[in-house]
Protein backbone atom coordinates (compact mmCIF):
# COMPACT_ATOMS: atom_id res chain seq x y z
CA UNK A 1 0.00 0.00 0.00
CA UNK A 2 2.84 2.39 0.75
CA UNK A 3 4.33 1.93 -2.73
CA UNK A 4 0.97 2.73 -4.27
CA UNK A 5 0.54 5.80 -2.10
CA UNK A 6 3.80 7.27 -3.40
CA UNK A 7 2.33 7.29 -6.90
CA UNK A 8 -0.45 9.70 -5.97
CA UNK A 9 0.41 13.31 -6.72
CA UNK A 10 -2.11 14.61 -4.19
CA UNK A 11 -0.08 13.03 -1.38
CA UNK A 12 3.30 13.89 -2.89
CA UNK A 13 2.66 17.57 -3.57
CA UNK A 14 2.73 18.74 0.02
CA UNK A 15 5.99 16.91 0.82
CA UNK A 16 8.35 18.08 -1.96
CA UNK A 17 9.95 21.43 -2.76
CA UNK A 18 11.57 20.27 -5.99
CA UNK A 19 9.94 18.33 -8.80
CA UNK A 20 10.85 14.63 -8.59
CA UNK A 21 12.85 13.49 -11.62
CA UNK A 22 10.14 11.17 -12.91
CA UNK A 23 7.97 14.21 -13.69
CA UNK A 24 10.62 16.29 -15.50
CA UNK A 25 10.04 16.54 -19.25
CA UNK A 26 12.90 16.71 -21.79
CA UNK A 27 13.96 20.29 -22.53
CA UNK A 28 12.29 20.33 -25.96
CA UNK A 29 9.03 19.00 -24.48
CA UNK A 30 8.13 21.55 -21.83
CA UNK A 31 5.26 24.06 -21.67
CA UNK A 32 7.36 27.15 -22.59
CA UNK A 33 4.85 29.56 -21.06
CA UNK A 34 6.36 32.57 -22.81
CA UNK A 35 5.07 31.25 -26.14
CA UNK A 36 1.47 30.73 -24.98
CA UNK A 37 -1.04 33.33 -26.15
CA UNK A 38 -3.75 34.66 -23.88
CA UNK A 39 -7.44 34.67 -24.92
CA UNK A 40 -6.95 38.26 -26.16
CA UNK A 41 -4.75 36.85 -28.92
CA UNK A 42 -7.47 34.52 -30.19
CA UNK A 43 -10.93 33.86 -28.81
CA UNK A 44 -12.61 30.49 -29.14
CA UNK A 45 -16.31 31.01 -29.88
CA UNK A 46 -18.90 31.16 -27.13
CA UNK A 47 -22.23 29.83 -28.47
CA UNK A 48 -25.54 30.62 -26.82
CA UNK A 49 -27.75 27.51 -26.91
CA UNK A 50 -30.86 29.38 -25.76
CA UNK A 51 -32.33 29.38 -29.28
CA UNK A 52 -31.19 25.89 -30.28
CA UNK A 53 -34.83 24.77 -30.26
CA UNK A 54 -36.32 28.09 -31.32
CA UNK A 55 -36.76 30.08 -34.50
CA UNK A 56 -33.02 30.77 -34.65
CA UNK A 57 -32.00 27.10 -34.60
CA UNK A 58 -30.45 27.24 -38.08
CA UNK A 59 -28.22 30.10 -37.00
CA UNK A 60 -27.06 28.27 -33.86
CA UNK A 61 -26.43 25.10 -35.89
CA UNK A 62 -24.34 27.12 -38.36
CA UNK A 63 -22.29 28.59 -35.50
CA UNK A 64 -21.65 25.11 -34.12
CA UNK A 65 -20.64 23.81 -37.54
CA UNK A 66 -18.23 26.68 -38.10
CA UNK A 67 -16.65 26.15 -34.68
CA UNK A 68 -16.23 22.41 -35.30
CA UNK A 69 -14.59 23.07 -38.66
CA UNK A 70 -12.42 26.06 -37.79
CA UNK A 71 -11.59 25.65 -34.11
CA UNK A 72 -12.33 22.14 -32.84
CA UNK A 73 -13.14 23.85 -29.51
CA UNK A 74 -16.03 26.07 -28.48
CA UNK A 75 -17.86 27.09 -25.32
CA UNK A 76 -21.59 26.89 -24.70
CA UNK A 77 -23.79 28.94 -22.38
CA UNK A 78 -27.52 28.67 -21.60
CA UNK A 79 -26.99 24.94 -22.01
CA UNK A 80 -29.66 23.72 -19.58
CA UNK A 81 -27.42 22.12 -16.93
CA UNK A 82 -28.19 23.91 -13.62
CA UNK A 83 -25.37 26.03 -12.25
CA UNK A 84 -25.83 24.56 -8.77
CA UNK A 85 -25.31 21.07 -10.21
CA UNK A 86 -22.09 22.17 -11.91
CA UNK A 87 -20.80 23.81 -8.74
CA UNK A 88 -21.81 20.74 -6.76
CA UNK A 89 -19.66 18.54 -8.99
CA UNK A 90 -16.62 20.73 -8.47
CA UNK A 91 -17.25 20.68 -4.71
CA UNK A 92 -17.55 16.88 -4.67
CA UNK A 93 -14.32 16.51 -6.61
CA UNK A 94 -12.45 18.67 -4.11
CA UNK A 95 -13.98 16.76 -1.21
CA UNK A 96 -12.99 13.43 -2.74
CA UNK A 97 -9.36 14.40 -3.30
CA UNK A 98 -9.16 15.78 0.25
CA UNK A 99 -10.36 12.53 1.80
CA UNK A 100 -7.83 10.58 3.87
CA UNK A 101 -5.40 8.64 1.73
CA UNK A 102 -6.77 5.30 2.95
CA UNK A 103 -10.29 6.23 1.83
CA UNK A 104 -9.22 7.38 -1.63
CA UNK A 105 -7.09 4.30 -2.19
CA UNK A 106 -10.16 2.08 -1.95
CA UNK A 107 -10.76 3.10 -5.58
CA UNK A 108 -7.14 2.81 -6.74
CA UNK A 109 -6.20 0.67 -9.75
CA UNK A 110 -3.68 0.72 -12.59
CA UNK A 111 -5.90 -1.55 -14.71
CA UNK A 112 -7.35 0.59 -17.55
CA UNK A 113 -10.15 -1.92 -18.14
CA UNK A 114 -11.70 -1.20 -14.74
CA UNK A 115 -14.80 0.94 -15.15
CA UNK A 116 -14.26 2.80 -11.87
CA UNK A 117 -10.73 3.61 -10.76
CA UNK A 118 -8.50 6.15 -9.12
CA UNK A 119 -5.07 6.49 -10.70
CA UNK A 120 -2.40 9.03 -11.49
CA UNK A 121 -0.62 10.52 -14.51
CA UNK A 122 -1.87 8.68 -17.66
CA UNK A 123 -0.50 5.13 -17.87
CA UNK A 124 1.95 4.49 -15.06
CA UNK A 125 2.82 1.05 -16.44
CA UNK A 126 4.21 2.23 -19.77
CA UNK A 127 5.02 5.95 -19.72
CA UNK A 128 8.57 7.24 -19.42
CA UNK A 129 7.68 10.60 -17.85
CA UNK A 130 4.86 11.05 -15.35
CA UNK A 131 2.25 13.82 -15.39
CA UNK A 132 1.32 15.99 -12.40
CA UNK A 133 -2.25 14.71 -12.12
CA UNK A 134 -4.45 12.30 -10.19
CA UNK A 135 -7.79 11.25 -11.63
CA UNK A 136 -10.91 9.34 -10.70
CA UNK A 137 -12.37 7.68 -13.80
CA UNK A 138 -16.06 6.70 -13.80
CA UNK A 139 -18.10 4.96 -16.46
CA UNK A 140 -21.60 6.40 -16.27
CA UNK A 141 -23.85 5.10 -19.07
CA UNK A 142 -25.99 3.13 -18.64
CA UNK A 143 -26.00 4.43 -15.07
CA UNK A 144 -27.49 1.32 -13.50
CA UNK A 145 -24.47 -0.73 -14.61
CA UNK A 146 -21.91 1.44 -12.86
CA UNK A 147 -23.31 3.64 -10.10
CA UNK A 148 -22.87 1.01 -7.39
CA UNK A 149 -19.14 0.81 -8.18
CA UNK A 150 -18.58 4.50 -7.50
CA UNK A 151 -17.09 5.77 -4.22
CA UNK A 152 -19.45 5.99 -1.26
CA UNK A 153 -17.56 9.01 0.09
CA UNK A 154 -18.36 11.86 0.10
CA UNK A 155 -21.81 10.59 1.18
CA UNK A 156 -23.75 12.41 -1.55
CA UNK A 157 -21.31 11.37 -4.29
CA UNK A 158 -23.39 8.72 -6.07
CA UNK A 159 -26.63 10.69 -6.02
CA UNK A 160 -25.19 14.01 -7.19
CA UNK A 161 -22.86 12.53 -9.81
CA UNK A 162 -25.69 10.42 -11.25
CA UNK A 163 -27.86 13.51 -11.67
CA UNK A 164 -24.99 15.41 -13.27
CA UNK A 165 -24.22 12.57 -15.69
CA UNK A 166 -27.87 12.39 -16.75
CA UNK A 167 -28.12 16.12 -17.43
CA UNK A 168 -24.82 16.22 -19.32
CA UNK A 169 -25.93 13.29 -21.49
CA UNK A 170 -29.10 15.20 -22.39
CA UNK A 171 -26.98 18.17 -23.44
CA UNK A 172 -24.62 15.95 -25.42
CA UNK A 173 -27.44 14.41 -27.42
CA UNK A 174 -28.73 17.90 -28.30
CA UNK A 175 -25.27 18.86 -29.49
CA UNK A 176 -24.93 15.69 -31.56
CA UNK A 177 -28.20 16.51 -33.32
CA UNK A 178 -26.97 20.01 -34.11
CA UNK A 179 -23.60 18.74 -35.34
CA UNK A 180 -25.34 16.20 -37.59
CA UNK A 181 -27.46 18.96 -39.09
CA UNK A 182 -24.43 21.18 -39.54
CA UNK A 183 -22.92 18.44 -41.73
CA UNK A 184 -26.05 18.42 -43.88
CA UNK A 185 -27.22 15.11 -42.43
CA UNK A 186 -30.43 14.06 -40.66
CA UNK A 187 -30.20 15.07 -37.01
CA UNK A 188 -30.09 11.49 -35.72
CA UNK A 189 -27.20 10.46 -38.00
CA UNK A 190 -24.36 10.63 -35.48
CA UNK A 191 -26.36 9.11 -32.62
CA UNK A 192 -27.38 6.22 -34.89
CA UNK A 193 -23.82 5.60 -36.08
CA UNK A 194 -22.13 4.89 -32.73
CA UNK A 195 -23.88 1.74 -31.56
CA UNK A 196 -25.18 1.57 -28.01
CA UNK A 197 -23.30 4.70 -26.89
CA UNK A 198 -20.81 5.01 -24.06
CA UNK A 199 -20.21 7.75 -21.52
CA UNK A 200 -17.50 8.14 -18.95
CA UNK A 201 -15.94 10.97 -17.05
CA UNK A 202 -12.82 11.91 -15.15
CA UNK A 203 -12.43 13.97 -12.04
CA UNK A 204 -8.97 15.46 -12.62
CA UNK A 205 -6.96 16.87 -9.73
CA UNK A 206 -3.89 19.00 -10.40
CA UNK A 207 -2.17 19.99 -7.10
CA UNK A 208 0.18 22.96 -6.84
CA UNK A 209 3.47 22.04 -8.48
CA UNK A 210 6.89 23.21 -7.23
CA UNK A 211 8.28 23.63 -10.78
CA UNK A 212 5.39 23.88 -13.25
CA UNK A 213 7.65 24.93 -16.11
CA UNK A 214 9.21 21.45 -16.16
CA UNK A 215 6.13 19.26 -16.47
CA UNK A 216 2.49 18.93 -17.55
CA UNK A 217 -0.78 18.01 -15.97
CA UNK A 218 -1.36 16.31 -19.32
CA UNK A 219 0.82 16.84 -22.42
CA UNK A 220 -0.60 17.66 -25.83
CA UNK A 221 -3.10 15.10 -27.11
CA UNK A 222 -6.37 14.71 -28.96
CA UNK A 223 -9.32 12.93 -27.37
CA UNK A 224 -9.96 9.41 -28.71
CA UNK A 225 -13.74 9.59 -28.15
CA UNK A 226 -16.54 11.33 -30.09
CA UNK A 227 -17.05 14.59 -28.18
CA UNK A 228 -15.93 15.94 -24.81
CA UNK A 229 -17.80 18.32 -22.49
CA UNK A 230 -15.47 19.92 -19.97
CA UNK A 231 -16.44 21.50 -16.67
CA UNK A 232 -13.54 23.31 -14.98
CA UNK A 233 -13.10 25.48 -11.94
CA UNK A 234 -11.86 29.06 -12.14
CA UNK A 235 -8.14 28.19 -12.20
CA UNK A 236 -6.61 28.45 -15.71
CA UNK A 237 -4.78 25.43 -17.09
CA UNK A 238 -6.35 24.27 -20.36
CA UNK A 239 -4.56 25.21 -23.59
CA UNK A 240 -5.47 24.35 -27.19
CA UNK A 241 -3.42 24.51 -30.38
CA UNK A 242 -4.62 26.91 -33.09
CA UNK A 243 -2.52 27.75 -36.16
CA UNK A 244 0.51 26.09 -34.53
CA UNK A 245 0.25 28.33 -31.47
CA UNK A 246 -0.91 27.38 -27.98
CA UNK A 247 -3.78 29.50 -26.67
CA UNK A 248 -5.16 29.52 -23.13
CA UNK A 249 -8.85 28.73 -22.70
CA UNK A 250 -9.42 30.57 -19.47
CA UNK A 251 -12.52 29.61 -17.46
CA UNK A 252 -15.84 31.39 -18.00
CA UNK A 253 -18.39 30.74 -15.22
CA UNK A 254 -21.37 28.50 -15.99
CA UNK A 255 -20.11 27.36 -19.39
CA UNK A 256 -18.97 24.04 -20.79
CA UNK A 257 -15.99 23.77 -23.09
CA UNK A 258 -16.80 21.44 -25.98
CA UNK A 259 -14.13 19.76 -28.03
CA UNK A 260 -14.35 17.48 -31.02
CA UNK A 261 -12.82 14.02 -30.58
CA UNK A 262 -11.09 11.71 -33.02
CA UNK A 263 -14.25 9.72 -33.80
CA UNK A 264 -16.07 12.89 -34.90
CA UNK A 265 -13.19 13.82 -37.17
CA UNK A 266 -13.35 10.36 -38.74
CA UNK A 267 -17.15 10.42 -39.17
CA UNK A 268 -16.97 13.88 -40.78
CA UNK A 269 -14.23 12.71 -43.17
CA UNK A 270 -11.79 15.31 -41.83
CA UNK A 271 -14.20 18.21 -42.10
CA UNK A 272 -14.39 18.68 -38.33
CA UNK A 273 -11.16 18.76 -36.38
CA UNK A 274 -10.00 16.98 -33.26
CA UNK A 275 -7.49 19.50 -31.92
CA UNK A 276 -4.40 19.05 -29.80
CA UNK A 277 -4.82 20.34 -26.27
CA UNK A 278 -2.97 20.07 -22.97
CA UNK A 279 -3.22 20.85 -19.27
CA UNK A 280 -0.54 22.89 -17.52
CA UNK A 281 -0.09 23.31 -13.79
CA UNK A 282 0.90 26.14 -11.48
CA UNK A 283 2.80 26.58 -8.24
CA UNK A 284 0.07 28.35 -6.25
CA UNK A 285 -3.33 26.70 -6.56
CA UNK A 286 -4.91 23.30 -7.06
CA UNK A 287 -7.07 22.91 -10.17
CA UNK A 288 -10.11 20.71 -10.81
CA UNK A 289 -11.39 19.76 -14.26
CA UNK A 290 -14.19 17.30 -15.03
CA UNK A 291 -14.38 16.13 -18.64
CA UNK A 292 -17.28 13.97 -19.78
CA UNK A 293 -16.28 11.73 -22.68
CA UNK A 294 -19.08 10.63 -24.98
CA UNK A 295 -18.09 7.58 -27.00
CA UNK A 296 -19.26 4.97 -29.46
CA UNK A 297 -19.93 1.56 -27.98
CA UNK A 298 -16.97 -0.80 -28.15
CA UNK A 299 -18.37 -2.79 -31.09
CA UNK A 300 -19.45 0.26 -33.13
CA UNK A 301 -17.89 0.47 -36.58
CA UNK A 302 -16.56 3.93 -37.36
CA UNK A 303 -15.80 5.47 -40.72
CA UNK A 304 -16.72 8.53 -42.80
CA UNK A 305 -20.42 8.99 -43.53
CA UNK A 306 -21.05 7.87 -47.10
CA UNK A 307 -22.73 11.20 -47.80
CA UNK A 308 -19.43 12.91 -47.00
CA UNK A 309 -17.13 10.44 -48.78
CA UNK A 310 -18.03 10.46 -52.47
CA UNK A 311 -16.06 10.44 -55.71
CA UNK A 312 -14.98 14.06 -55.21
CA UNK A 313 -14.10 13.66 -51.53
CA UNK A 314 -12.74 10.17 -51.06
CA UNK A 315 -12.87 8.45 -47.66
CA UNK A 316 -9.90 9.60 -45.62
CA UNK A 317 -10.19 6.81 -43.05
CA UNK A 318 -10.75 3.07 -43.20
CA UNK A 319 -13.52 1.41 -41.24
CA UNK A 320 -12.53 0.42 -37.73
CA UNK A 321 -14.18 -0.62 -34.50
CA UNK A 322 -14.06 1.74 -31.57
CA UNK A 323 -12.52 -1.01 -29.41
CA UNK A 324 -9.65 -1.31 -31.90
CA UNK A 325 -9.16 2.44 -31.86
CA UNK A 326 -9.21 2.79 -28.09
CA UNK A 327 -6.76 -0.07 -27.57
CA UNK A 328 -4.39 1.55 -30.07
CA UNK A 329 -4.72 4.93 -28.35
CA UNK A 330 -4.04 3.46 -24.93
CA UNK A 331 -1.02 1.46 -26.14
CA UNK A 332 0.44 4.44 -27.98
CA UNK A 333 -0.05 6.70 -24.96
CA UNK A 334 0.01 10.47 -25.27
CA UNK A 335 2.59 10.31 -28.06
CA UNK A 336 3.52 13.15 -30.34
CA UNK A 337 1.96 11.48 -33.37
CA UNK A 338 -1.80 11.52 -33.60
CA UNK A 339 -3.47 8.14 -33.15
CA UNK A 340 -6.03 8.97 -35.83
CA UNK A 341 -3.29 9.14 -38.47
CA UNK A 342 -2.75 5.40 -38.01
CA UNK A 343 -6.27 4.79 -39.41
CA UNK A 344 -5.95 6.83 -42.59
CA UNK A 345 -6.45 5.15 -45.97
CA UNK A 346 -3.08 4.66 -47.60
Amino acid sequence: MSATAKLLVADLASTVHQLPSRFVRPIDDRPNFSHVRTPTGYSFPVIDLHNLHGLSRADVVAQIGQACERDGFFLVKNHGVPEELMNGMLRLAREFFRLPESERLKSYSDDPTKTTRLSTSFNVKTEKVANWRDFLRLHCYPLELYVNEWPENPPSFRKEVAEYCTRVRELTLKLLEAISESLGLPKDSIANSIGGHGQHMALNYYPPCPQPELTYGLPGHTDPNLITLLLQDQVPGLQALHDNTWFALDPIPNTFIINIGDQMQALSNDRYKSVLHRAVVNSETERISIPTFYCPSQDAMIGPFKELADVKNRAVYRQFSYSEYYKTFWNEGLATKRCLDLFRVE
